[in-house]
């Protein structure tokens, strides 16, 4: 004889569904709260097989190759026309690849089809690659095919009292994920491009805009921007839903503004991307900011979670709308990006578990130059595995690997790396 359990709370589940109880973890206790008030009712029913670790194993998306031979790295980048074989060849090197909003779409007609097409030229010469679709989960980027459904959508855009749709930077809309049918919209349209043998998995971009209590919510009022937040919740329960469980979910999701520094958020994805980890926000100092960014990055990379951390060779000053999105500024020689890259790559070592990915850069696009395809001589140093985790006191950090001392001050700002040499008696 087995029991069933029947809630006399049942009331309380519409109110978790609405998204009010905002994280995963959360919401599964509120429904262990729920679940005190119980009939139980003796029926007798089969017993249910018990899921082997095997079952478990086999719905886990198969994540991108491993190395600690030498750095590994990632790439994100778009480009309006059609990538030359030269591009695509280069792009093969890399385990991990987000092609972003914007990509392929003069010639291909809209960024699906220029982000299949750079996909499948990839996957050619690397199968192995591992590679993103780019969404972003509120701002309305245009030149995507199914924009021509978004303005079938009523009420699909946030509005100002005024009218006005162009609230993000003043020139870009923003998603309403308040409204079902948008909601709906942005699911199939990210569902029918990872079906697509050649992608995947989807990188979700806007997260922190969506969460972020203050954005937006003086043009759009605070109930409209606290329905919006519930239905970021909604929308990335049935994002996994619909994509489904072998697909991978990189979000750009941690960051130190964040009360456990977007950790809490991190069990809707497989991974996260990190941008804007140097800009500190909220009166909060530059080193405590970056410590406690050091120290989520650790623990995310602890839980087995993709790591895809970025950062330009120099940040001018973040004058974005609350310090969220990231600048980049420019790096004309390779004698000066080798300088550069020393600070950023320090961080990511003294945090880097297996698959964890770096990428250092100017920007997103390969529209102007080709210093995207930069590759410094570090990047076939001998790395290998670390000795231990990092060591800590006060703001200064080091870690050892086979073939490397990676020695850090986040007060000083500085670092260093002594790349050690193979004994070759």
């Amino acid at each position: 004889m087995k029991y069933v359990v029947f809630s006399l709370s049942i009331s309380c589940i519409p109110f978790a569904l609405t998204g009010r109880i905002r994280d995963r973890s959360t919401f599964r206790g509120f429904l262990a709260l729920c679940g005190l008030m119980v009939l139980l009712v003796p029926v007798a029913i089969a017993q249910e097989p018990e899921p082997s670790s095997g079952d478990a194993a086999a719905i886990r998306p198969e994540y991108p190759d491993f190395s600690w031979q030498r750095i590994p790295l990632y790439m994100h980048i778009r480009k309006a026309k059609t990538f030359t074989n030269r591009e695509i060849a280069f792009l093969a090197k890399f385990p991990l690849i987000t092609f972003e909003k914007a990509n392929g779409h003069q010639d291909h007609g809209s960024v699906e089809a220029g982000t299949l097409a750079a996909a499948k030229a990839v996957k050619k010469l690397n199968p192995n690659a591992k590679i993103l679709y780019y969404r972003n989960v509120i701002v309305h980027y245009g030149d995507y095919k199914v924009d021509k459904q978004l303005e079938e959508i009523p009420g699909a855009l946030l509005r100002d009292e005024q009218g006005k749709t162009n609230l993000v930077r003043n020139r870009s809309a923003a998603y309403d994920l308040s409204n079902p049918t948008l909601r709906k919209w942005w699911i199939d349209s990210c569902k029918v491009v990872t079906a697509d043998a050649s992608i995947d998995g989807l990188f979700i971009d806007g997260n922190i805009k969506a969460l972020e209590p203050g954005y937006l919510r003086r043009q759009i009022g605070a109930e409209k921007k606290d329905q919006t937040i519930d239905g970021y919740h909604l929308l990335m329960n049935q994002t996994r839903e619909a994509i489904g469980p072998n697909k991978l979910m990189i979000g750009n999701i941690l960051r130190a503004r964040f009360d456990d520094g977007g950790l809490e958020y991190l069990d809707y994805f497989d991974g996260s991307y990190l941008e804007g980890f140097f800009h500190n926000v909220g009166g909060v100092s530059y080193p405590q900011y970056v410590a406690k960014g050091i120290d989520t990055m650790q623990r995310a990379a602890r839980q087995g979670k993709i790591i895809a951390f970025t950062t330009g060779f120099n940040a001018p000053k973040n004058t974005s709308d609350l310090g969220i999105d990231e600048s980049h500024g420019s790096i004309e020689s390779d004698a000066a990006a080798r300088e550069a890259l020393v600070y950023p790559l320090a961080i990511f070592l003294i945090c880097a578990e297996e698959h964890s990915y770096f990428r250092v850069h100017e920007g997103y696009s390969a529209n102007g130059n080709d210093r995207w395809m930069r590759w410094l001589p570090e990047y076939d140093r001998p790395l290998g595995p670390p000795v231990g985790p990092a060591t800590k006191e006060g703001y200064r950090y080091s870690r050892k690997f086979q073939h490397a001392a990676v020695q850090l001050d986040i007060e000083k700002r500085t670092a260093s790396i002594q790349w050690i040499r193979e004994n070759r008696e």
